[in-house]
């Protein structure tokens, strides 16, 4: 029997826990959804699925107990932006990065879907902080020198799992990023005028193309000025079925963007958005959601000027549905809690903020039916903290993923133990 689990676990490795029952007790459990907040409640887990969250709960006969001794247990947090998975190095070694490509091929047909390693070194540090899932979006292109019209989409974006399985994808295609602002506008000549022009042709191209198939198979339709890929990528776009990331900073441009979206009905998500606060109203009443980033105060570009960090706060306040990013490669894989907790001491509801890094941005990219809150029925992607989620001093104590407990480890402190082993000290836990 027992060589027969050994086994199973080899060949399976962490689905094979996927038949575990569990149960977290003594739980303060904080979350969106039915259950709401709790003082003291208990989470029932079976196979990878929540199936019970009160706080009258008595655990299931022969139920694993993980007790949580009174610690806030709460959703996973979903990062976004943040190369998860994608990028290792990103500077030194930019062989390790797959975030972005250089070709002058594609840009819309570009899927980081196809890149995601799960066994990168950056997804234990990453659940280390209570991410359980990532919104991963394609980086800005590599081929800065290089002015095409036809290179103005930055590829397709997906939802992943931070699992220790080899199947991590959740949802593909999950939006389509564009870069506006000064990066687009350099990729348009130099202008914003003409990255607008150029992007409402590039948008009819689709739409013929569409129409017209059959003919361009036979090389009977005018010349398109993208690629065969990028066209068939750009189809859900102009249908609106999936959303167009649209990378805007300063306030005028965020109303020309409302524009086109209404002109050509797409389905947009704001992205950056520094000035957002300035036209939250106009935002607001367009019901697009913005991943804004809560981190930036200063100016890095003229785009920026007005940039503040009471940002969050004032979009929220307008009733913008917000989920806070942070597209930095090391930084955002790590904090977005911190970034949450930075909002919320710069007026952001201590509730908006949890939010935003759980059901919010579960909701724009279409996968709160798995993730986001804790639910009967969703996938058990729960962490349990020593202290206050949004404190940086808290940590996890559990991390659950698809009911699958995962080890409080990563690269760093296996070298911390290895080389503190070796000069005979013994590591601080």
């Amino acid at each position: 029997m027992l060589r027969s689990l050994i086994i199973a676990a080899a060949l399976f490795g962490p689905s094979a826990a996927l038949a575990e029952t569990l149960a977290i007790t003594n739980a303060h459990i904080v979350t969106e959804g039915p259950a709401g907040e709790i003082a003291s409640g208990t989470i029932v887990v079976k196979d990878g699925m929540i199936t019970a969250v009160g706080a009258s709960i008595t655990p299931p006969a022969g139920a694993r107990i993980i007790d949580a001794h009174g610690g806030i247990a709460t959703p996973g947090l979903i990062a976004i932006g943040a190369p998860i998975g994608l990028s290792e190095v990103s500077e030194g070694v930019p062989e390790t990065d797959d975030s972005s490509t250089a070709s002058d091929q594609i840009s819309a047909a570009f899927d980081v879907q196809y890149a995601v390693n799960p066994n990168s070194l950056v997804i234990p540090v990453a659940r280390l902080g209570g991410i359980t899932d990532a919104v991963i979006t394609p980086g800005e292109r590599r081929s800065r020198a290089t002015r095409s019209e036809s290179l103005m989409f930055n590829g397709q974006a997906a939802v992943i799992d931070l699992g220790s399985g080899m199947d991590l994808l959740r949802k593909t295609q999950a939006g389509m990023a564009l870069d506006m602002g000064e990066d687009g506008a350099r990729r348009a000549g130099g202008s914003r005028a003409a990255q607008f022009v150029i992007l409402k042709a590039l948008l009819q191209n689709v739409r013929d193309y569409e129409k017209t198939k059959a003919n361009y198979d036979l090389g009977l339709s005018r010349a398109l000025s993208l690629s065969q890929p990028d066209l068939e990528a750009l189809i859900p776009v102009v249908e609106g079925r999936e959303p167009l990331i649209v990378s805007v900073h300063r306030a005028a441009d965020i109303l020309q963007v409302l524009k086109l979206a209404r002109e050509e009905k797409l389905n947009i998500i704001l992205e950056g958005a520094e000035e957002a606060y300035m036209v939250a109203p106009q935002i607001a009443a367009a019901h697009v959601p913005v991943m804004v980033h809560a981190f930036e105060d200063l100016p890095a570009s003229f785009d920026q000027i007005g940039a503040t960090l009471t940002n969050p706060a004032r979009l929220a306040a307008a009733g913008v549905a917000l989920a806070i990013e942070n597209p930095s490669f090391y930084t955002g894989a790590r904090t977005p809690r911190v970034d949450a907790g930075r909002a919320v001491a710069h007026g952001l509801p201590m509730s908006v903020a949890l939010a935003s890094i759980t059901i919010t941005p579960a909701r724009i990219f279409g996968v709160a039916d798995k993730i986001g809150s804790l639910e009967a029925g969703k996938d058990a992607d729960i962490v349990v903290w020593s202290g206050d989620p949004l404190e940086p001093l808290s940590a996890p104590t559990a991390i659950l993923i698809k009911g699958v407990e995962e080890p409080l480890r990563d690269r760093d402190l296996d070298l911390r133990d290895r080389y503190m082993a070796i000069a005979g000290l013994k590591p601080a836990h």
